[in-house]
């Protein structure tokens, strides 16, 4: 028996662009040029990201101590991606504000004050982290020109996905 392969869907950044309004971010290759080591960081990142289930796996799929787990090691490269861009680059505050979520994540999964409301919190906390990082990921794939590909599309943000045919070729 023959599985089908699900076409996973894959965002331009000149489409995400598109979608974005009310913020003010310079549009790759229109108004500002990014140096490109800046930009080999950033692309790698988001590589790193695409594999990266905690952000995109269904909710009933996933297992706190493997989310936690990740979001370590996503926190991590966090980390390592700021300390090698320059301290004026455009994409360190979205980076930033990606760590906080992070941060934010593991101090209300690790809040044994409220150890029995834990588990119900759990999809909610993940819920907040996949959406912040939504939002960031999009900016830097415009900023940058970076095509935002696979399961990580998932978690852009809605007014972008509702408006794209995610069957398109």
């Amino acid at each position: 028996m023959k599985r089908e392969s699900k076409k996973l869907p894959r965002y331009k950044f000149s489409e995400i662009a598109s979608r974005f309004t009310g913020i003010s971010i310079p549009v790759f290759g229109i108004s500002w040029q990014p140096p490109e080591p800046e930009r080999v960081i950033v692309r790698s990142l988001l590589v790193f990201l695409e594999d990266r289930r905690a952000l995109y796996n269904p909710f009933a799929f996933e297992m706190e101590h493997q989310v936690t787990a990740s979001v370590l090691e996503i926190r991590t490269m966090l980390t390592d991606a700021i300390q090698h861009l320059p301290e004026s680059s455009e994409a360190i505050p979205r980076i930033r504000a990606m760590r906080a979520a992070c941060r934010e994540y593991l101090d209300k999964s690790n809040d044994r004050d409220n150890f029995d409301w834990r588990h119900q919190g759990f999809l909610a906390h993940l819920g907040r982290l996949r959406t912040i990082f939504g939002y960031h990921i999009a900016q830097l794939a415009v900023i940058y020109g970076i095509d935002v590909e696979g399961e990580l599309a998932k978690i852009l943000p809605p007014e972008y996905k509702d408006e794209v045919n995610l069957d398109k070729d």
